[in-house]
């Protein structure tokens, strides 16, 4: 695996209006929710305005002429105003929470719908881990963003404004000496910016690139553990682990630096209002009152401040986060749909390939002008060396990708102006690694689908001689099913994935290897039924095992993406080409005489 296969894209910028944009059609539904959450905020903003004022009123009104209840009814006003604003927090803190969950609700849905149209060829170039990393990491980097970002910076301006008001509006002067620090606060906020947003990027890259080695070596471990690389892969992991570590101490670094900068600004402005509102008490300009108001302005001044920039980090994680799933959003699926889709009434499951030309990737080609034709009804064999593009024409048989050059035909349509829904649902596949769900043996029979019943799902199990080990189960068809169906072994589910072909009804039916890891006990038992099975399909094998295809009616041979050879298994053997040195092969030492068939085959 390359290491450019883990490497998660450097995205994002400080602030985007048009993702911002975006991001924002996601909390239309609920801008009453918004509209509701800015007007708490303002409530707050103007709650916390009042406290420095009814102080300034304490001092110079009340204390100053021992005005005892009077002080009274401003201490009951300011308790007040505090149990108003902590009410007023509660809602606004409750209803952003709500929309924040929301939000993140309806856009991990449509991420998975639209994951799931995708095609294939996407899922070959990003891992699972970097996907995971959109559903988890990035959606609650949006979460973050609506919740206590977004409409936070709503409460942090106001509160900036209010205090710039009240400020200008007590004394000008003194205000004018407050605000003579801002030009350093300014200055150290955009050092800050600057050297947080790159870190950030490195971040969410060196996230992704755990996320994504630690999905591959969990799926893999069965291989890691017997091939012993547990210490080499746990050395590859603290690299990356160490990388991520590295680029968050890194963040901290900083914060750790900004932080307390602004606190000694803070502190520095206090002293400069000290110093000069002092002396204008002395000099009888301003009142005490005035400069403890302006001390408490002051300290509530620079908290927005600092939150401020807070934001700029949520929201500047928000734009990478968001560039990231709407890159995934907007990716179209290769596989396009039909303008106007060709339905056939009743599908026979007739199958050719006219000129095919394949390739995954650029030039290399996997498949080179073959043609072939598959009778309804009519089963063949794909047989040839691996990579010889056995699985692929599968693969565009289902249109899980689509031909460069040529055409694949089902019933004389060609499957690009067929829906998918509708050709797929008339092909079942079973594989050699066999997928099961993790759920119970009926559901994983059915997957979901209404039309099957319990007693059809106890039927195909019965037909293809799963029935057996089931039955033994303490829970038979409601028995667990662990993760990829651990609990069972290869050949139990392989017959499970008999049965759920057979469950489908399909008219097309498709092995791709399904019985090359089963016991020879098994592999008879499954042979008894394949005859059930393929009976009235047309079916397609892909074996390397001669010995489960010399029933069919046609063989192919395939030999580096080119059709070599067609014909029976006998007429094959009597050719002496390509399949009779394939099974001459896999057969020498284990029967007595390989010419004594042949010599039959050429009279037969």
């Amino acid at each position: 695996m390359s290491q450019s296969y883990f490497d998660d894209e450097v995205l994002g910028r400080a602030y985007d209006a048009r993702l911002m944009r975006r991001l924002l059609t996601y909390a239309r539904p609920y801008r009453l929710h918004v509209i509701a959450s800015v007007a708490l905020l303002l409530g707050v903003s103007l709650l916390q305005l009042v406290g420095p004022y009814l102080t300034k009123v304490a001092i110079d009104v009340h204390i100053v002429n021992g005005d005892l209840r009077g002080l009274t009814w401003v201490t009951v006003l300011f308790l007040l105003t505090l149990l108003m604003s902590l009410a007023l927090r509660y809602l606004q803190a409750y209803l952003v929470s709500l929309i924040g969950q929301r939000v993140i609700y309806d856009m991990r849905v449509s991420m998975f719908a639209h994951l799931q149209k995708l095609s294939l060829s996407y899922f070959d170039r990003n891992p699972v881990g970097r996907l995971m990393t959109r559903f988890t990491s990035d959606v609650q980097v949006i979460e973050e963003t609506f919740s206590s970002g977004l409409v936070a910076v709503f409460g942090d301006v106001f509160m900036l404004l209010g205090i710039l008001i009240a400020m200008l509006a007590m004394d000008l002067k003194l205000a004018l000496v407050t605000f003579s620090v801002i030009p350093i606060l300014v200055y150290i906020t955009f050092a800050f910016r600057s050297r947080a947003q790159q870190t950030y990027r490195t971040i969410r890259v060196a996230l992704a690139k755990v996320n994504a080695y630690f999905a591959e070596n969990a799926n893999g471990i069965r291989v890691v553990q017997a091939f012993n690389r547990e210490a080499r892969n746990l050395e590859r992991f603290k690299k990356l682990n160490r990388d991520y570590t590295d680029a968050q101490l890194k963040s901290i670094f900083y914060i750790s630096i900004f932080m307390p900068s602004v606190e000694v600004i803070n502190s520095v402005a206090i002293a400069l209002i000290i110093w000069y509102g002092g002396g204008q008490i002395i000099g009888g300009a301003i009142t005490l009152g005035v400069l403890v108001a302006f001390i408490q302005y002051a300290q509530r001044f620079f908290r927005p401040i600092m939150d401020l920039s807070e934001k700029y980090n949520i929201m500047q994680a928000a734009m990478a986060s968001s560039e990231r799933i709407f890159e995934l959003l907007d990716t179209r699926p290769a596989i396009k749909p039909p303008a106007v889709p060709v339905k056939p009434k009743e599908m026979k499951g007739q199958i050719e390939f006219r000129g095919v030309w394949f390739a995954y990737k650029g030039d290399d080609y996997v498949l080179r002008d073959v043609s072939f034709g598959v009778g309804s009804g009519e089963s063949i064999a794909l047989v040839g060396a691996t990579g010889s593009g056995k699985t692929t024409i599968v693969n565009l048989l289902c249109r899980f990708y689509d031909v460069l050059k040529g055409q694949v035909a089902v019933d004389g349509v060609d499957v690009r102006d067929m829906d998918e829904k509708d050709l797929r649902s008339q092909i079942a596949i079973v594989l050699q690694d066999v997928f099961l769900y993790s759920g119970d043996i009926e559901s994983n029979i059915r997957l979901g689908n209404p039309n099957i019943s319990y007693d059809d799902v106890v039927r195909s199990a019965q037909h293809v001689g799963a029935h057996g080990f089931i039955s033994r189960l303490p829970k038979g068809y409601r028995e667990g099913v662990r993760e990829r169906g651990s609990n069972f072994s290869t050949g139990e589910k392989q017959l499970l994935a008999f049965a759920r072909a057979l469950a489908a009804g399909p008219r097309i039916l498709i092995l791709d290897e399904a019985t090359s890891s089963v016991d020879t006990e098994t592999e008879m038992l499954i042979q008894r039924a394949l005859g059930k099975l393929m009976m009235g399909r047309t079916s397609i094998i892909i074996a390397h095992r001669l010995s489960t295809i010399q029933s069919v009616d046609k063989i192919i041979v395939l030999h580096k993406g080119q059709v070599r050879e067609i014909g029976s298994h006998q007429e094959l053997l009597a050719k002496r080409g390509m399949y009779y040195r394939l099974y001459e092969l896999q057969y020498k030492g284990q029967e007595s005489s390989i010419a004594a068939r042949v010599a039959k085959a050429k009279t037969a």
